[in-house]
């Protein structure tokens, strides 16, 4: 693999500047949601003041059902930032890391325990009369080799990692969005040919399996406009790998591509795979993309801001939903002095907020 992506460099590295990385996981969180979820069948108090308590309550609160059915964790990396915030006394950024905090955002399935963290977040989504959105990222040879690579070691781990997670959400209601890059890294060739038939397989299989769940969508990925610029070349792709099973497609993942440009691309799409509706990743979106030849534009891109906040209410039959796939705050990746991909980095958070505030 890593021979085969050295010979392509340079054609990768031109197709990734039209990207975003920076994928995240959620192995603690969901440990210790299915504890609270198991042993009280709700989230603790802080322990604190009143003041605590009244913030937790605060952060605990759901956005309304009829146009965001998606769970908000109270527990999350923006949520637990505010806490601190609000500790050494900086309301005014708590106040703004709230605009996160309040929001619904994915949760992305880790290695580890995937059943439990299934579990624990459709357990939590349902005591609070909410569907749970989940992203499943393990596919082998995953990101290839980049800054989230990682992924089962192979096609019978990553078999055995999606039974354990679609055990975990069972008959609870749940949204998966589907294995982000997987598709598109076959398309622009950055995944070896050798494991195309195998990832396609994985794929389908997975699509099976979660449909056969009485309360769950599944959205494949389909990559961005800047990045397979041809509808045409993703089609096929998505009918090979079961689109017509699926519930659709989604788009922009961990982009910034605005969502004019989505909806225009996710519509030419969906009219060669048989009309199937999308999503539209719109978490870091609300400036567009950044401009220049920056050949890692996709990764922590300055100036950027907040899109239009998770909603299904999109006013388009062919766009399910905007949603905050990548957890706004968090990192795509060692560059431009960002920490880890998938760590929470406080100052991108604030840049996210106050540049939607100027917009």
């Amino acid at each position: 693999m890593y021979g085969s992506y050295t010979r392509r460099r340079h054609h990768v590295v031109r197709l990734r500047s039209r990207r975003a990385r920076g994928r995240t996981r959620a192995v603690s969180t969901a440990g210790a949601l299915l504890t609270l979820v198991t042993l009280s069948g709700c989230f603790g108090s802080s322990g604190g003041g009143d003041g605590d308590r009244s913030a937790s309550a605060e952060r605990s609160r759901q956005r309304p059902k009829a146009t965001v059915p998606y769970w908000v964790n109270p527990d999350g990396s923006a949520a637990k930032q505010v806490a601190a915030y609000r500790k050494k006394g900086e309301r005014g950024q708590a106040r703004l890391i709230e605009k996160i905090a309040d929001q619904p955002v994915a949760e992305w399935l880790g290695l580890d325990n995937p059943e439990g963290q299934a579990s624990g977040f459709t357990h939590a989504a349902a005591a609070a009369d909410r569907s749970a959105l989940l992203v499943f990222y393990e596919i082998p040879h995953r990101d290839c080799g980049q800054y989230s690579k990682g992924g089962a070691a192979d096609g019978n781990a990553y078999r055995a990692w999606l039974d354990k997670a679609v055990r975990g959400i069972g008959n609870r209601s749940a949204t998966v969005i589907l294995e982000p890059d997987a598709l598109p890294h076959v398309v622009d060739g950055c995944t070896p040919k050798k494991f195309h038939e195998e990832r396609y397989d994985l794929l389908t299989g997975a699509i099976d399996k979660l449909k056969g769940l009485p309360r769950t969508k599944v959205y494949l990925d389909a990559g961005n406009p800047r990045w397979i610029t041809d509808p045409r070349r993703m089609a096929q792709p998505l009918k090979r790998a079961g689109i017509a099973k699926a519930d659709g497609f989604a788009l922009n993942i961990s982009n910034y591509q605005t969502t004019k440009e989505n909806i225009a691309y996710g519509k030419k799409l969906s009219a060669m795979v048989g009309g199937k509706p999308f999503v539209i990743d719109t978490s870091r979106n609300g400036n567009g993309p950044a401009p220049g030849k920056d050949h890692q534009a996709w990764c922590n891109p300055k100036g950027r801001a907040l899109g239009e906040s998770p909603t299904t209410d999109t006013g388009d039959d062919r766009v399910d939903a905007y949603l905050w796939i990548k957890r706004p705050g968090e990192s795509d990746g060692t560059c431009k002095g960002g920490p880890k991909a998938g760590q929470w980095w406080p100052r991108y958070a604030l840049d996210l907020v106050r540049n939607a505030n100027a917009v």
